[in-house]
């Protein structure tokens, strides 16, 4: 007799019982294998050598979350039907299959106003509609407009099983203990409020939980700037994002070679300007779900012998890993800053070959770019994780917590920073290197 489940192997919490028929249907699915083909961390595995974890694994742990999660709301007597539970999982395997290729580096660079999410449900609308109907109510729980709210607060919210499984997961793989989470004790300590799960109903943590979201809120903010905001993963980013949009300039001035170097999916976004609205078309659908991490790194690979040398420059140094500096800076720089910059790079681009006093300054803005760092830890006004006390009443995180910790938590960090080639000195005091 054949077992209901089948058992994956998962690093991080160990076997994982997949239910058959729809669930693993869906892990069959083209557009969810697709997801074994995209690195979670985007250009993270450059700079951390066991960061080499997929969407896919990261799919599968938020799933095995969710069941967790809901295994241990019903021995609270919280009643959850046989549909919900599938549908519930359902949402969490598939929250993320809206990804595109190196995760969020190139989110908006392929699809302008691109949100992960947006495609996620035009993905999740579409294999539903294989299946002839089976994901309603998963697509109800992921939009938000089921009528008990507690499922899509499983799916999406500040304690999700989406963030449970991230921060663990890329905490394991790349060996940054700080951002270990006490997942379990978490989970053990969920529950729904009311307990029967009405229209009305909410997730809360039981206070005996409150010290573990304490240190969940403090893993996150640790893992933010110690890898995905890395100073070498923020020079992965930015050299990679510098190299699309030279090859988007040489399309516009009709380079075929450069066409001719490029994987057939990836070339149909560089070459139309898409936005969000473009999406629910099926020519950018079927693009887009054929397009994964081989298709870059092949391009990167063969424009690296490309007859424009700016272009062969800049994806030499990303195969080979020769990225730009990165240097925090203590306020946003002034326009005479950025055009003192902007001279030293074209001066070197001549002097190096790599470019004509003719086009040297246009060249240098692929080499040197300037952006602006923001994140917060915990958003309390927007989303606010709420502990049940001792007494029976729901109070907010902060109003029950090491205050002056959640305090420091709750505020927005800003960094501004500049990225340019290390052969090129710009005058800047460089701080910290990794």
């Amino acid at each position: 007799m054949e077992s209901r489940f089948k058992i994956f192997s998962d690093p991080v919490h160990g076997f994982i019982s997949v239910p058959r028929r729809l669930i693993l249907d869906l892990i069959q699915a083209p557009e969810v294998q697709r997801l074994r083909r995209i690195r979670q961390l985007g250009v993270g595995y450059l700079v951390f050598p066991g960061a080499e974890h997929t969407r896919f694994g990261h799919a599968l742990g938020a799933m095995a979350l969710m069941q967790d999660a809901l295994a241990t709301l019903s021995e609270k007597g919280t009643p959850i039907s046989p549909e919900e539970y599938t549908a519930a999982l359902a949402a969490a395997l598939l929250h993320d299959v809206g990804h595109g290729p190196f995760s969020h580096t190139l989110e908006h660079v392929l699809i302008s106003d691109f949100h992960h999410e947006d495609m996620s449900r035009v993905i999740l609308l579409r294999i539903n509609e294989r299946l002839g109907g089976a994901l309603d109510l998963a697509i109800h729980m992921f939009d938000g407009t089921y009528e008990r709210p507690f499922f899509h607060q499983l799916v999406s919210s500040q304690l999700d099983m989406d963030r449970l499984d991230y921060l663990r997961r890329d905490s394991f793989y790349t060996g940054v203990v700080e951002g270990e989470v006490g997942v379990d004790r978490i989970i053990k300590t969920l529950r729904i409020h009311p307990l029967e799960g009405g229209s009305g109903s909410q997730i809360v943590v039981e206070s005996k939980g409150i010290y573990a979201v304490e240190n969940f809120i403090i893993s996150r903010r640790l893992m933010y700037w110690q890898v995905y905001l890395h100073k070498t993963v923020l020079a992965g980013d930015q050299l990679l994002r510098g190299i699309f949009q030279r090859v988007r300039w040489q399309l516009g001035q009709g380079n075929e070679e450069v066409e001719r170097l490029c994987a057939p999916s990836l070339l149909f976004f560089l070459k139309h300007h898409l936005s969000i609205r473009d999406i629910e078309r099926e020519e950018v659908l079927e693009h887009f779900c054929e397009l994964d991490d081989t298709d870059v790194l092949y391009s990167l690979k063969q424009w690296a012998h490309a007859s424009d040398a700016v272009l062969a420059d800049l994806c030499r140094r990303f195969v080979n890993r020769d990225f730009f500096r990165v240097v925090f800076l203590p306020e946003t720089p002034s326009v005479e800053e950025v055009e003192a910059w902007t001279y030293r790079v074209a001066d070197w681009l001549r002097r190096a070959g790599l470019s004509s006093s003719v086009t040297s300054e246009e060249d240098a803005t692929f080499y040197l770019s300037l952006a602006n760092l923001r994140h917060s830890a915990y958003e309390r006004k927007d989303e606010a994780i709420c502990i049940l006390d001792r007494t029976g009443r729901v109070r907010e995180l902060s109003e029950i917590g090491d205050t002056g910790v959640l305090s420091a938590l709750t505020r927005s960090v800003e960094k501004p920073y500049v990225a340019y080639p290390k052969e090129v000195d710009l005058g800047l005091e460089m701080g910290d290197e990794y």
